[in-house]
């Protein structure tokens, strides 16, 4: 709800107001669960493309929201997260 936010009371000032909504990542902070077969065969159940994301998934979101392909884009939040919130 910050980003709807923030989109409405500064789109009139011509910004836009966007988020990325990361799904669940490999990194340094998720390791520990990574190495937990339990929670990956969970994660591996739950996600529809069956898998952990890798960081650099993330960039094409984030070139896009900083692109001028964006220009007409305010107050969204585009999960990259494998199709998890699909599935809720």
């Amino acid at each position: 709800m910050l980003t709807k936010g923030m989109a409405i009371d500064w789109g009139p000032h011509g910004l836009q107001v966007n988020g990325i909504g990361p799904g669940y990542f490999r990194t340094e902070l998720t390791q520990a669960l990574v190495d937990d077969p339990a929670f990956t065969a969970w994660l591996a159940g739950r996600t529809p493309s069956r898998r952990w994301g890798d960081v650099q998934e993330l960039a094409g979101a984030a070139i896009f929201l900083a692109s001028p392909a964006s220009d007409f884009v305010n107050g969204h939040v585009l999960y990259v997260d494998g199709g998890v919130t699909a599935a809720l």
